[in-house]
């Protein structure tokens, strides 16, 4: 069994900043890519930003260097640091890895439950 939670999210001004972490447990062999994803309501879920296991990162346009992700291999924790936040930042935001179990071979994904986001004009 494999999970991933998620904290940190809830109500901020705009202009304020927000930091949201996640945490993957179980029987983990390695974590490959770790990443964020925010869904919005009535639009598909998107990519925010991407961390792999090699410290590699890649961010979507709309981050405009507003938003830092990290990571610690040793615990499996990925952290999304938001900083200038805006109206527009408000949703879901999920966290994503792509995870080996002690018990497979093969690389799978996985999602936590997710976290709100709300930022108030």
């Amino acid at each position: 069994q494999v999970q991933l939670v998620e904290s940190g999210g809830g109500l901020v001004q705009a202009g304020g900043s927000l930091r949201l972490s996640c945490a993957a447990s179980g029987n983990i062999r390695r974590v490959n890519d770790m990443g964020w994803y925010r869904q919005a309501p009535g639009k598909q879920r998107e990519l925010v930003a991407r961390i792999s296991s090699d410290g590699s990162t890649n961010y979507a346009d709309f981050v405009k260097g507003r938003f830092t992700i990290s990571r610690d291999n040793a615990k499996n924790t990925v952290s999304l640091q938001m900083n200038s936040l805006e109206p527009e930042d408000t949703a879901v935001y999920y966290c994503g890895a792509q995870i080996q179990r002690s018990d497979q071979y093969g690389l799978y994904a996985y999602w936590g439950q997710g976290t709100q986001v709300t930022v108030s004009s």
